[in-house]
């Protein structure tokens, strides 16, 4: 049997396997190769071809290297060089030799040339100083120079254009889940969907660091298998926050931080719309900007440091509100109970109404998502749609990799919408170019999108443009679909607080508390709103911050009131 390798210590050292059926022969080998070998390598040992198949499948999923395979030749069902041939779909990289006994010479000649092996040691090896040793270390050396290395993080393998496979990688990349992409018709992709016993109508495939297999995972299913937190660890919480963006995120830290029970949820990554930000320059105190995503990480780890619970792949689907207990249910059937609740949902990108847009997404269409497709737009023309800041970001930081952007601008100017130093520097950018009075008029292509007819409304003329990354950063379309009429919004959706609710001096219909409601509190007494998604808000990040700090004041003194 395959010898397990128990100790911590020793993962991610390059392997070295030997297969024997003669169990003396593999305690032997085995025993001689650590004595020499051991302190920088994990020595395996199997007692037939199949077993050391499967130890390597393993090994493969965990992504720990594999420099060194000796195989017996004379084995029932599979002899050595069957192996051998086996294990290079696996480890192509890892060196080769045969174990044989002085009768099966000639065989051992005939699969150096036929099956590639690097050598072969005849039987008995003593003493190994001399016949042994000099033969590993040639082996060793030649797989040291194929810089092959272990792979530590989570493999992901699927289809570049694949809406589900992007999905994948997105969610990954904005919770800063360390990953490494592998195409599924590529030669690594296709080995790891052998080992993980997969076929490419599964994907995408996942296969995290333990080695555990997922194969078309769901958000929830991904997101524990990773190592992020998805279920809560308290029955009941002072504040539930709904909401990972600036407003959820700075509501976590104050409320964590003056003592409050505290769990945020959050639907698919911390940071909103700001966290997919690649650069944002005029947030109070960094004064050589910051990336929406540093500043998320930064924000989480500073809730989590106060006490707060985060946790990941929770989509809220209803709020009850009856009694003194704030319920929100989950698309799961879970349910989280609290004193309160703070409503962070925060805006969605609009989808971008025109033909063909639905069929691309994830292969050429893509909201926001920027720092997950940059790699891939190298050289490439490239289409941001959106006059606002986060187009104008997005613009500046695809120019670094593409040959080209087009920033597609629905209005006759940026000034009405993008800050003035960020519209300085998308003019400065050289390979940048602003198409104003245009839109998107409609999209095209075969397996992925291939081009776009751009619609200058102004002219009334159309033009196709050849590209396959479109970027959309326009409007804002408030997330509460989800909640019961009870709270009220306005008729573009957004959230209603405060003096916004009161008419003519009396409270909203409905309303409980002996009281009008506080600034930051909805038409449910104990639900409050801070951020993008209230109505009226002031739609910036450090506004958004303020917003959910004050928040959690405001839970205070409902508290206190109760």
């Amino acid at each position: 049997m395959t010898e397990p390798d128990l100790a911590p210590e020793q993962e991610r050292r390059p392997v070295i396997l030997t297969v024997d059926d003669d169990p003396s022969v593999s305690r032997a080998v085995a025993r001689d190769l650590r004595r020499r070998y051991g302190d920088r390598h994990r020595v395996v040992r199997a007692s037939s071809g199949a077993e050391a198949l499967d130890a390597l499948k393993e090994l493969k999923l965990r992504g720990e290297p594999v420099a060194v395979l000796l195989a017996d030749y004379r084995m029932p069902q599979m002899n050595g060089v069957e192996f051998l041939e086996a294990a290079m779909d696996l480890f192509p990289r890892a060196r080769r030799a045969l174990l044989t006994a002085y009768a099966d010479t000639d065989a051992a000649i005939r699969a150096i040339n036929d099956v590639d092996v690097d050598h072969y040691l005849l039987k008995p090896w003593s003493p190994p100083e001399e016949k042994l040793y000099p033969v590993i270390d040639t082996l060793l050396e030649l797989w040291a120079a194929s810089g092959e290395a272990a792979v530590t993080a989570t493999k992901v393998v699927g289809h570049r254009f694949s809406r589900p496979s992007f999905e994948v990688r997105d969610f990954l990349a904005r919770n800063a889940v360390p990953y490494r992409w592998y195409a599924a018709d590529d030669p690594d992709g296709a080995r790891l969907l052998a080992a993980s016993d997969s076929t490419p109508h599964d994907v995408p495939v996942v296969v995290t660091a333990d080695g555990t297999v997922l194969r078309s995972p769901s958000l929830a299913d991904l997101a524990s298998s990773v190592g992020l937190s998805t279920v809560p660890t308290e029955d009941f919480y002072d504040v539930l926050i709904v909401g990972a963006g600036p407003a959820g995120l700075g509501a976590a830290v104050y409320g964590a931080s003056e003592g409050l029970r505290t769990v945020l949820v959050e639907r698919q990554a911390a940071g909103g719309q700001a966290g997919q930000s690649s650069r944002i320059e005029n947030y109070l105190g960094f004064p050589d900007g910051v990336s929406g995503g540093q500043l998320t990480d930064r924000a989480r780890r500073q809730a989590v440091k106060f006490g707060a619970e985060v946790l990941t792949a929770r989509t809220a689907v209803a709020i009850d509100a009856t009694g003194p207990r704030r319920v929100v249910r989950f698309e799961d059937g879970s349910h989280i109970a609290a004193h309160t609740v703070i409503l962070a949902t925060g805006v969605a990108y609009r989808q971008l109404d025109a033909a063909g847009a639905d069929r691309f997404v994830g292969s050429g269409v893509y909201y926001g998502s920027t720092a997950t497709e940059a790699a891939t737009c190298a050289g490439e023309h490239v289409v941001v749609v959106g006059g606002a800041n986060s187009a104008g970001q997005a613009a500046v930081f695809l120019a670094r990799h593409a040959a080209r952007v087009t920033l597609v601008v629905r209005g006759r100017d940026l000034e009405r919408s993008m800050s003035h130093y960020l519209i300085e520097q998308v003019r400065a950018v050289p390979n940048i170019e602003v198409r104003l009075c245009t839109r998107v008029a409609a999209l095209d292509g075969e397996e992925h999108l291939e081009r776009v007819t751009l619609a200058d409304d102004a002219t009334g003329t159309s033009t196709t443009v050849e590209t396959g990354h479109v970027f959309v950063f326009i409007g804002a379309s408030p997330m509460t679909g989800w909640l019961p009429d009870a709270v009220h919004r306005d008729d573009a959706g957004f959230v209603l607080t405060g003096p916004d609710l009161v008419r003519d001096g009396a409270p909203p219909p409905g309303w409980s508390a002996d009281r009008e409601p506080y600034l930051l509190e909805s038409s449910v007494p104990g639900v409050f709103v801070a951020g993008d998604v209230r109505s009226q808000s002031v739609k910036r990040v450090a506004s958004a911050v303020g917003e959910g700090a004050l928040a959690v004041t405001l839970v205070h003194r409902y508290l206190e009131g109760r």
